[in-house]
């Protein structure tokens, strides 16, 4: 038993835990978890917690259903307010023994215990360990928007935000007052750094944004995020969304994610000669992500409401900064990549804006890193920057200006990633496979329902 197993083993019985949730996530993203007593966790780690993967999204055919999760000790992490109604940071959710429940991620592996193609996890780690080869480590810092509203009431009404703010407003609404304080408290409380928190544009929709770390602990700090920022709003009587574009007529919820490779303790994105201080790696890697931008967005904008976040055209009194065109630009907050001014060197980095804060992080950031080794490994050239607000620009000014969209439908998303060899290099067969077929369902299902739109316009015709 490693070191690792052992703080573990010794934590649950200092503290007294009573429950540990093991987590893993489906090919879409979304958060699975079994409860284990803390007298199994010594087996678990020498036997994993076998499970019926067919029941999974994308893991398995009937035949090959079973599965084993494999708690991984290095993610093992406390929560002192689960099951005490109160937020960490409040009451007595702080004591030990008092409501306390633990989690460890899990990698997903077959019953020969060879790791499954089909788990999110694996499937990050392969495109880490393709980095690795060439010498970098992969680093991610997420700017998490969402909305807070309140509760649905189930009909598909439009919902009802729950304070009418806008960008960095401090509101006096009490949810809005209090519920960035106490989830920022949360996050920390578990080890989740938190490096800002603000009012975004949109009535009641808020940003939390991630301190860096390397790209895995990132993924899945962003699936603790999520779970947290639900468990803090439900506490509060609200609901917190993480959907593209709850509203039509404001802003989408993104996750401008910044990006950097290292080599060792240097920043191989930094060159103090180059008059933007971007290294030939970073010229590369930036080309690479928009060379396979449009391959890519299936994956980084997965859902068919994401395309009404990316393509909202005007809205009203504002132009929006959805990056719906392939371009990068310093400072160009309209461009898909951008480059951010930085301080110091190891502040060099890259920040992708199409991504929304309902994607898989897990493959998010293993086609993004994949396509940024391509370009790296195939010699990219970097076209010139945008210097133009590109939403501003005419459709014929953009196309004069070689400024490509990105897909405008998910239907339109998934018939370029069919035609990937790089997104099905990087994803696997086995996950790239199931994810077209599940995105084409979902696009035949939303393309034959009949919405209040259409009846509201045309119920009425002679």
């Amino acid at each position: 038993m490693d070191r690792q197993q052992e703080f573990v083993l010794r934590t649950l019985e200092e503290r007294d835990i009573r429950f540990v949730r093991l987590w893993f996530t489906d090919v879409l993203g979304t958060l699975k978890s079994v409860s284990v007593a803390p007298a199994e966790i010594e087996a678990a780690f020498d036997e994993g917690i076998g499970f019926d993967g067919s029941a999974i999204e994308g893991f398995a055919r009937v035949y090959e259903s079973d599965m084993v999760a494999m708690p991984d000790p290095t993610t093992f992490q406390v929560f002192p307010f689960e099951g005490s109604g109160t937020p960490a940071g409040a009451g007595s959710a702080g004591v030990a023994g008092r409501g306390e429940s633990a989690r460890m991620f899990c990698d997903i592996l077959l019953p020969d215990r060879s790791p499954s193609w089909a788990d999110p996890r694996h499937v990050l780690r392969r495109a880490l360990s393709a980095a690795a080869e060439k010498g970098f480590s992969f680093y991610t810092h997420p700017e998490i928007e969402f909305f807070l509203l309140e509760k649905p009431d189930g009909t598909g009404a439009v919902p009802t935000p729950v304070d009418s703010g806008g960008y960095f407003d401090n509101t006096t609404h009490a949810v809005a007052r209090d519920f960035r304080r106490q989830a920022v408290l949360a996050l920390e409380r578990i080890g989740i750094s938190v490096e800002f928190s603000h009012h975004e544009v949109a009535p009641g929709q808020q940003e939390i944004d991630l301190r860096y770390a390397d790209a895995l602990t990132t993924a899945d700090n962003i699936m603790t995020f999520r779970h947290m920022v639900k468990e803090v709003a439900l506490t509060q009587g609200v609901h917190a969304s993480f959907m593209p574009k709850p509203y039509t007529d404001q802003p989408g919820s993104g996750m401008h994610t910044h990006l950097s490779l290292f080599e060792g303790e240097r920043n191989a994105f930094h060159d103090p000669a180059d008059p933007m201080k971007l290294s030939k790696v970073a010229r590369a890697f930036i080309a690479g992500l928009l060379v396979h931008a449009r391959e890519l967005t299936a994956v980084t904008n997965q859902w068919v409401n994401s395309y009404k976040r990316l393509f909202p055209q005007a809205l009203p009194d504002r132009i929006t900064e959805s990056p719906a065109y392939i371009c990068w630009g310093h400072l160009n907050r309209s461009a898909l990549v951008r480059v951010p001014a930085y301080g110091k060197p190891n502040s060099a980095r890259v920040e992708v804006r199409s991504l929304d804060s309902a994607c898989n992080p897990y493959l998010a950031f293993a086609v993004l890193l994949g396509a940024g080794l391509k370009g790296i490994e195939a010699g990219y050239e970097l076209p010139p920057g945008a210097e133009d607000d590109v939403w501003a620009l005419s459709n014929e000014e953009r196309k004069a200006m070689g400024y490509e969209a990105l897909p405008e439908n998910l239907s339109e998303a998934i018939d370029v990633m069919a035609g990937s060899e790089l997104v099905a290099e990087i994803l696997g067969e086995h996950v790239f496979d199931f994810f077209l077929r599940n995105k084409r369902t979902e696009w035949e299902e939303y393309r034959r329902e009949v919405t209040p739109y259409e009846r509201q316009r045309y119920l009425g015709l002679a």
